[in-house]
């Protein structure tokens, strides 16, 4: 441990929130998939969100399950927009770094670019800077200041809508027109960024955000099945509908971040350790087995992981099986919409798939969501996509 990466991580929520609102289909902003991100750059120690919460009151529950301390920064009623908690974070950003100096990383969660000279003089401190930003509200400016820039609606675990909600009425008009124009693996042309400086206003407070859910027992060895559908949420846990992932999804795309993270190889206690971060409840044994080596040989037998010779007896080194090409990835869609009788509805296809290959990510083959993924796959030939008014949802068809 004494090793590894401390962090501190920063969050100019306004910016953030505001920016997810209004670039991307007005979604709502998580803090989870950001939190998993981290978690494999290193052990998190602070985390702090700073804003005028009377905006944002119905955030606060998703923040404090991820362990933030909200920062309370009210706003002068007709006074300038200019935010003070811009200011409050910078004095709090600069006293951490002279009094903490176990902390070697600061993570700036914002795409102000005002914010660049704090950034400088963090590095000036010889301390590491990962910036975060939604990637349409972000200034050019800032990324290029950091050791490193994480857009947030590129990770793993942010789907963004393809097109922004449309009122009622013509929501159906045009959802019978889906474009089917081809979308390649190519990021859509750059933006004008957002101006910096001054800050919109508020409309209204973002609604109540979905977190990460955990992982399930499971009661046999013969699969890692998901947590069966029954199963009603606990009500304070604010978590998204849905299927959750199943261990071998989460187990690979850990690893795959990690890989990505770090040019040295993964072993298997750096591999554990990581997912403990994502997840304190984690253990082995929730899902039958004794060791965490012996889960690691059950993965590896059915082909989800490889292992080989480790630096130490007991603490082998890991790695994912080849991924292949975007092709591949097709025609896996493709087969697994034929087993589910040659036609499925989209929403819980990507689980779907995942549970063929737990390794499977369309943000990895460049697509910004399944969807979009899904879209590139009809224009290959191997699905036909199409809206299905009855269903509520688009339709996916094996060619």
């Amino acid at each position: 441990m004494d090793n590894e990466e401390r962090l501190a991580v920063f969050i100019d929520y306004e910016n953030l929130a505001l920016g997810a609102r209004e670039h991307l289909g007005g979604m709502q902003f998580d803090f989870g998939p950001i939190a998993d991100a981290l978690a494999v750059r290193g052990r998190v120690v602070v985390r702090r969100a700073y804003a005028d919460w009377s905006y944002f009151d119905e955030d606060r529950r998703a923040l404090t399950r991820h362990q933030v301390e909200l920062i309370e920064m009210p706003q002068r009623m007709g006074a300038s927009r200019k935010n003070a908690a811009d200011i409050k974070m910078v004095v709090d950003t600069i006293e951490m770094a002279f009094e903490r100096d176990y902390i070697s990383t600061f993570v700036m969660c914002t795409g102000d670019s005002d914010f660049s000279p704090l950034v400088h003089k963090l590095r000036e401190l010889n301390k590491r800077v990962i910036g975060v930003g939604v990637e349409l509200s972000t200034s050019r400016l800032l990324p290029a200041a950091c050791d490193e820039f994480l857009f947030y609606d590129r990770l793993e675990g942010v789907d963004v809508p393809d097109e922004a909600p449309a009122p009622k009425a013509a929501k159906s008009r045009a959802r019978r027109r889906p474009s089917a124009a081809p979308t390649g693996g190519a990021r859509p042309a750059e933006a004008a960024p957002a101006s910096d400086g001054e800050k919109p206003e508020p409309a209204e407070a973002s609604k109540g955000g979905g977190g990460t859910s955990s992982g399930r027992k499971r009661k046999t060895k013969d699969a890692l099945p998901p947590e069966p559908a029954g199963t009603a949420p606990d009500e304070d846990t604010d978590e998204p509908a849905g299927e959750p992932p199943t261990m071998e999804v989460r187990v690979a795309q850990t690893l795959k971040d990690l890989q990505a993270s770090s040019s040295d190889s993964v072993t298997a206690s750096m591999l554990k350790r990581t997912l403990v971060r994502k997840d304190p409840t984690f253990s082995e044994s929730d899902y039958g087995f004794r060791t965490f080596g012996e889960f690691l040989r059950f993965l590896a037998d059915r082909g989800f992981v490889v292992l080989s010779d480790g630096p130490s007896k007991g603490d082998p080194e890991i790695s994912l099986p080849e991924a292949g090409n975007a092709d591949a990835a097709f025609m896996l869609l493709r087969s697994v919409v034929q087993g589910a009788g040659g036609s499925a509805v989209l929403s819980g296809l990507k689980n779907a798939v995942r549970k063929q290959r737990p390794d499977f990510s369309e943000k990895a083959l460049g697509y910004r969501g399944f969807l979009q993924f899904t879209k590139a796959a009809q224009t290959s030939g191997a699905v036909d996509l199409a809206w299905d008014d009855e269903a509520d949802d688009y339709l996916v068809t094996a060619r």
